[in-house]
C-alpha cells in the first residue's frame, strides 16, 4: 500500500531502531521501510550496543526511557567506539532536560513523543544527509470503505496517516471532538492492517460503571463478585488476533488505569477472581476528545499509560475546518434514510455548508434523518432542516448597513490567540500546545491551516 517514490534510498545504510515499545519498533520501522530504509531493531540498549559490534548502521534512532541501558547511557557508550555515527533521540514532554543533556553529549536531533512521522522523516533524512523531504509519500489513493468520506484536504491527511499506521502494530490514540467521526478511523485502521480477518470490539469506558468495568474488560470467574453467576469471557480475551477500541479513555477509573498498563506492555491480564495469568494478541486502539497532556498534569490519568496509548496521535478535525466533507456526508445518511435518491436544493445546501456543526458528523447525521422524514420526497429544502441550521444562512448575510466587524469571526479569534501564545512561547510548539490547553498534534494540524492561508508560524 505504501511506498517511496524513490525506491531504496541510495547509500543511505541500516537505520537501528532501539525501543523497549513492541509497538513503537513495528510502527518505526514499518514507516521507515515503507521511505525505502533498511531497517533494523533492538529491544533494549544493550541489544543494540551488540548489534553495532556485528552490522555497520547510518543511523540510530532510540527511545530515552528504557529498563537496564537507557538511551542516554546507550549514546555515551555509542560516542566512544563510533564517534561520527549520528543518534536520534526520542523523548516524553517530560524528558526534556535529558533531551537537552543528549544534545551536549552528540545527539543529532531529538523528538518529542507522540511522534509526527512527517517530522521524523525530515530529521531523519536531515541526519543522514539527504536534505528535506517533500512529505511522507503515499503509493495510490486508498480504497475507503462505504461511508468514509474524504474530500478536504484535512481528512485526506487523516486517511494518509491512517495508511502509514494501519499496517503497524503500533498503539494510536485517536483524537478529537465528540462526533468527528473517531470511531470511523477506528474501523478504518483496522481495515487496513494484518488483523483485518480477526475481531473488532469497541468498549466504551465512559457508559460503563466503574465497578463493571474490569469484568467487561478483563472477564471473571464465577462467584468473584456478588451476581457472578457464571464465569465470563472479557472484552480483551474476545479481541485475541484482532483490535480493541478503548473510546472515551479519559474516563477510566485510575485503579483500572494500572491493570491496562500491564497488558498494554506485554499483554497478560488476570480475570476477576483469579489468580490465573492469561495472555491476549489484540492490538490497543484509543479514543478521547479530551487533551489528555492536560488530564496528565492533573494527575487524573497515568503518565506512562498515556505514552503507551499514544505511539501515535491520530487528530481528527471538526466538520466545521473540512466544510468540504459537509454535502457529500449530507448525501451519504440522507440517501441512508430515504429510499428514493435524495436532492438538496441550493439553498437548503447553502445553509448546511454554512452551519458550523458544532455536534459534528454525529449532528449532520441526526440533521438528515429529520430532513428526509419532513420531505417526505426526494427534494430537501430549507424548511427540512433543523431551525438552527435554517438560520445558518441568515447570520452568514448581515445587514448591508451593519457589516461584520473584521476579527470578529470564532475562527479569527482562535487564529489570533493561537498565533499570539505561539510567538509567547518562540515557536515552541510543545509550550505553545500546553498554553492553549490543546494536544500538540491539533496545535500541528491548525499551524499548517494557517500557513496554507499565508500566515507566519515560522520564527524568522
Amino acid at each position: 500500500m505504501l511506498r517511496s517514490k524513490q525506491g531504496k534510498a541510495p547509500g543511505a545504510g541500516t537505520i537501528l531502531v532501539v525501543d523497549d515499545d513492541a509497538g513503537q519498533r513495528s510502527l518505526l520501522k514499518s514507516f521507515l521501510s515503507t521511505q525505502g530504509f533498511e531497517v533494523a531493531v533492538a529491544a533494549s540498549g544493550e541489544e543494540a550496543l551488540a548489534l553495532l559490534e556485528t552490522r555497520r548502521m547510518g543511523l540510530i534512532v532510540s527511545d530515552i526511557r528504557m529498563p537496564g541501558l537507557s538511551g542516554l547511557e546507550m549514546l555515551r557508550l555509542v560516542r566512544r567506539d563510533h564517534p561520527v555515527l549520528p543518534v536520534l533521540l526520542v523523548t516524553a514532554y517530560a524528558d526534556i532536560r535529558d533531551a537537552v543533556e543528549a544534545m551536549r553529549d552528540g545527539a543529532v536531533n531529538y523528538l518529542e513523543k507522540p511522534i509526527d512521522l512527517d517530522e521524523l522523516l525530515d530529521s531523519v533524512r536531515h541526519a543522514m544527509g539527504m536534505g528535506i523531504s517533500a512529505g511522507v509519500q503515499v503509493a495510490g489513493p486508498v480504497d475507503l470503505p462505504e461511508g468514509v468520506v474524504a474530500q478536504s484536504s484535512q481528512m485526506r491527511d487523516v486517511i494518509r496517516e491512517v495508511s502509514l499506521v494501519a499496517p503497524s502494530e503500533t498503539r494510536v490514540l485517536i483524537t478529537g471532538e465528540s462526533g468527528v467521526g473517531k470511531e470511523v478511523v477506528a474501523d478504518l485502521i483496522h481495515a487496513l492492517s494484518p488483523r483485518a480477518s480477526g475481531p473488532l470490539i469497541k468498549v466504551n469506558c465512559a457508559a460503563i460503571p466503574e465497578s463493571l468495568l474490569e469484568s467487561e474488560l478483563f472477564g471473571h470467574e464465577r462467584g468473584a463478585f456478588t451476581g457472578a453467576v457464571n464465569q465470563r469471557v472479557g472484552r480483551f480475551e474476545e479481541a485475541n488476533g484482532g483490535t480493541i477500541l478503548l473510546d472515551e479513555i479519559a474516563d477510566m477509573p485510575q485503579g483500572l488505569q494500572a491493570k491496562l498498563l500491564r497488558i498494554t506492555h506485554d499483554g497478560s491480564f488476570q480475570r476477576v477472581g483469579s489468580n490465573t495469568e492469561r495472555r491476549t494478541d489484540t492490538r490497543i486502539l484509543a479514543s478521547t476528545n479530551r487533551n489528555l497532556e492536560t488530564e496528565v498534569r492533573g494527575e487524573r490519568f497515568r503518565e506512562d499509560l498515556f505514552f503507551r496509548l499514544s505511539v501515535v496521535e491520530v487528530y481528527v478535525p471538526p466538520l466545521r475546518e473540512r466544510r468540504e466533507d459537509i454535502l457529500p456526508l449530507a448525501n451519504l445518511f440522507a440517501a441512508r434514510f430515504c429510499k428514493g435518491r435524495p436532492r438538496f436544493s441550493s439553498s437548503a445546501a447553502s445553509c448546511l455548508e454554512l452551519y458550523d456543526w458544532p455536534g459534528n458528523v454525529r449532528e449532520l447525521c441526526n440533521a438528515m434523518q429529520r430532513a428526509t422524514l419532513m420531505a417526505r420526497g426526494e427534494l430537501i429544502l430549507p424548511d427540512h432542516l433543523p431551525k438552527r441550521v435554517q438560520k445558518a444562512a441568515t447570520r452568514s448575510t448581515p445587514d448591508q448597513e451593519q457589516p461584520e466587524a473584521p476579527g470578529t469571526r470564532m475562527e479569527d479569534v482562535e487564529r489570533t490567540a493561537i498565533l499570539r501564545t505561539l510567538r509567547e512561547n518562540r515557536f515552541n510548539r510543545s509550550e505553545t500546545a500546553r498554553a492553549l490547553g490543546i494536544s500538540r498534534r491539533a496545535l500541528l494540524y491548525k499551524l499548517q491551516r494557517f500557513r496554507q492561508q499565508g500566515y507566519a508560524v515560522e520564527a524568522d
